[in-house]
Parts: C-alpha cells; structure tokens; sequence
C-alpha cells in the first residue's frame, strides 16, 4: 500500500511486497470497503470426524477429560483400520482443544500471595544437576540446602553431604537464622518429604516432634506445602535455579570448579549470597526491623543417640563403624549426630570430633577406622593385623596398603605385620605417615629395604641440645648508691 501511494502501478508494489498480484488486489479492495465480511458458517471439506466425534470421542473425553488426542486417534485406527491416518492428528488436536475450552473441567488456578515483611521463611534441598564440583580433585557428592525470606529475598545455602535429613535441615535453618540476626513468623517447608522416606510411624512423628519443638525454640509456626505442589513453595523453588545460574556464572568466571577444600567451597556459597543479599539490601533493612528477636541460645540442631563401644574400640552409627580411642571400650557414650560430622560425650563431657560418612544402599555399610585410636595394642599383637576385618580402613591411605602387600609377599606374614604396626606406631608418635609410606615405598623401588629402626632413626623426633641459660649476677646493694645523687647530712635534716 506504500508503494501504491508512491504511484507504482500494483504488478511492480506486489512485487517489490513479495505478493502475487491477485492477492495485492484483495488486500487493496479490503482498503477500499473496510467493511467486515460475514462470518463463515459452512464447512469447505468433508468433516473426517463424522459419525465417531459426538457419539464416540465426546462421550469418551466426557468421561475421562484428560485422554489426548493421540490417543483417541490410536485408538480410532485400531478400531477402523485404514480410515483414520496420522494425517488427521493435528485437526483432531484442535477440536480435541476446543471441546475442552467449552466443555472441559475447570483447571488449577494460581492465586499470587502478598508477603509482608518478617512473615515467611523457607526452607528447601536442591541437587547441582550438570555442575561438577571437585575438593582437590575428588568430585564431591553433595546438595544444598537453601534458605530464603519470602518478603525481602535474604538468602543463605549451606553444604549438605548427606541426604534431606534432620540434621541437614536444622542445621541450616539454625546457621541461617542465626547470621540473620532475627526469626521470621513462620517457616515453609516441603513436608520434609525424603526425611520422612521409608521411615516408620514412629519415626516420623520423631522427627515431626524434633522439627516442630525447633521452630518452637524459636518461635516459628512450622507449616508445609501440600505433597506434590512445588508451586506453593515458588517464593524459594523458582530462586533455586536463580542462585544455580549464579552459580554456574562464578564458576566459570573463576576457571575451575575445583577447590583446596570443603571449608573453601563454602566459602565461595557465601560470597554468592552475599551478592545476592546486597542487591536486596533496602528490603533486607526493611524486614529485619520486622523480625523477631533470636532466643539466648542456638537451637538443637542435632539428632542424639546413645552408643556402646565394643571391645573392638569401636561404635556403630547409620551403618557405619567407626574407631573410638581403646580407653573408652564398655562405656556409653552419647552421639550428636550432624550432617558432617559426630561429636562425641561422655558424662557431659565432648571427647572428639570425627567426620561423618553417610552409607547409601548403593555403598553399603561403611567403616571409619583411625589406627591411632588402637595402635597402643596392636603393638602387643601385630600378628593380628593380618586377618583383621578392617585391616585395609585402619592402613591410612593407599601407599600403607600397597606397603602391606608388598612387605607380605617378601616377607613371612608375622614379620610384615610387626614392620607394618612398628611403623604405623612411629607414624602416630611423629604425626608423619604420609611421609614415612612415600619413603618407605621410595625404597622398595630402589631395591632397599629399611628396617624398622632405620625408619625410627629417619623419622624419630631429634634430642634437643642443652640450652644455656643466662649467667646471672648478684650485685652488692652498696653499688647501688653510686646512682644516687650525694645529699648531705645536714640537707637530710632539713628536708625532714
């Protein structure tokens, strides 16, 4: 139409409109009687439907709404063979579409919330599907746990090793509202569903009990989405896949998903967060004047079991076994388990830390072993170690297990298993086993074979040499006068 009020003729403005003319003269006639045509009421072409759409496919959707229609057409050339070709799926489609839109049930309906400030928090697990994090090059099986006040977006994530437990949850929740500084009115959850996985009726109202007496400490009001609607937790699942775009962006900014350790990739987490919170941080000021107060002291955040050490020094915890020091075999001891490690009691005392593994069905039941909980005994049985049912947890890394199969292939198996515990005594006594294996194993290569008192002589700790010490002299007390001024009698008598 341009090009026609131009005054090119209507062959060369179809042309240069990539129009056929008989369409160009339509379009102008439409210009010139603008108004609209009657509404076409009568079909062009046979319907292909006849006879079967309202006395077979309506009473069918009727029935069973969400039937697609793939199926129905499936089925209609199963039952006409010949008649019905794949051609036809798509205007079954449409009119499939179109009985719905008249006749078919009411769909869900999205009701958008209004959050006030320090209303709602929430907490949610979510895996890092395509993302590969390393700790020193060992890939680390893991998930993060999220936390994220509804109003404001304040956010914080936490490594979580194991699977959606408990721990793993109050831990988080506990870590976040504490750097929060305040508690919000109530906490959103997704009814905890693989905490509660496969557990007993007992143990879930435990766990309810344990979940509900936390958010009691607090002060929160625990509520939960219903099973199956993540879009009623949306204020934290469409954020998910924010924070793992943001993710993905640091990691690839940074040139490597690999890190020193644990401590180090949680730390990176928290510079993420940290970025997101100050982007938010006008509503973040505004919320946390509405929050309330955090109670005295940190809420439980781990589960407590009771344990017997075995006479084997050890204790079993969630299918894994684990050392104890030989001192406590016979006794109870009381467990706080958390997500990444044990911290264990004994009469309201905490003995020792030890890292947490978590057995899958996958890996089966795990072991634990520190030799330098039981090296003080085995020195006295060495011969024991060569059938020991932990023997290849209690060697302390691949270079001592490769050291065992060596020294037991050259040697009788008592006199590898007393080189091996004499060594292993040394290196609990210096702190030095890496060191001493990859000596000892750089050895065998060359064709040697210390003993193990060559290895005490190399690794034993150096007697210090005698310190002197400084000469001190003792002064007369008369040569002290030498630094005071000279006063003379009468001037004494004056002054007093």
């Amino acid at each position: 139409m341009s090009q026609r009020q131009q005054g090119q003729t209507q062959e060369v403005a179809a042309a240069k409109a990539g129009l056929s003319v008989s369409t160009a003269r339509r379009l102008e006639r439409r210009a010139e009687s603008p108004e609209p045509t009657a509404t076409r009421h009568w079909r062009t072409r046979p319907d292909p439907f006849a006879g079967v759409w309202d006395e077979v496919l309506v009473p069918q959707l009727a029935a069973t709404p969400d039937l697609q229609a793939l199926t129905l057409l499936e089925w209609l050339q199963e039952q006409h063979a010949g008649q019905y070709p794949d051609s036809l799926l798509r205007t079954l489609q449409r009119r499939v579409k179109g009985w719905r839109a008249a006749h078919g049930p009411d769909k869900e309906v999205m009701f958008p919330q209004t959050h006030g400030p320090g209303l709602r928090g929430l907490s949610d697990f979510t895996e890092l599907k395509g993302i590969t994090i390393t700790i020193a090059g060992h890939p680390l099986d893991h998930r993060l746990y999220h936390f994220r006040l509804a109003y404001s977006g304040w956010c914080h994530v936490r490594v979580v090793l194991g699977g959606e437990s408990y721990p793993a949850l109050s831990e988080g929740l506990t870590g976040a509202l504490e750097r929060l500084g305040g508690v919000p009115a109530e906490h959103r959850t997704d009814s905890l569903s693989a905490a509660f996985r496969n557990l007993e009726r007992d143990a879930k109202t435990d766990l309810t009990e344990r979940y509900e007496a936390l958010c009691a400490h607090y002060g929160m009001t625990a509520t939960r989405n219903n099973p199956g609607r993540g879009h009623e937790n949306a204020s934290i699942e469409s954020p998910h896949g924010h924070f793992k775009r943001r993710l993905q962006q640091r990691l690839a900014l940074r040139g490597s998903q690999d890190f020193p350790s644990l401590v180090d990739y949680q730390v990176f987490l928290d510079e993420i967060t940290t970025a997101i919170n100050r982007r938010n941080a006008a509503r973040i000021t505004l919320e946390r004047a509405a929050l309330k107060p955090l109670p005295s002291r940190p809420g439980t955040d781990y589960t407590e079991l009771t344990v017997r050490v075995t006479t084997s020094s050890t204790i079993q915890v969630r299918k894994v076994l684990y050392s104890v020091p030989s001192r406590l075999i016979g006794e109870r001891l009381r467990v706080h388990l958390y997500d990444d490690r044990l911290v264990v009691h004994h009469a309201q005392q905490a003995l020792l830390t030890l890292p947490r593994l978590h057995a899958t069905p996958k890996s089966g039941r795990l072991r634990a072993i520190d030799y330098r909980h039981v090296i003080g005994w085995l020195v006295r049985k060495p011969r024991a170690l060569a059938g020991l049912t932990f023997r290849d947890e209690l060697l302390p890394g691949a270079d001592w297990r490769e050291l065992y199969a060596r020294l037991t292939a050259a040697w009788p198996v008592a006199e590898a298993c007393k080189r091996i515990v004499g060594a292993l005594a040394l290196a609990a006594e210096q702190d030095q086993a890496e060191a001493i294996a990859t000596y000892w194993l750089g050895a065998l290569e060359c064709g040697a074979s210390p003993a193990l008192a060559d290895l005490q002589a190399r690794f034993a700790a150096k007697p210090r040499g005698v310190i002197a010490l400084p000469q001190v002299t003792q002064h007369e007390i008369a040569s002290y006068d030498v630094l005071l001024p000279s006063t003379s009698a009468t001037e004494v008598r004056r002054h007093a």
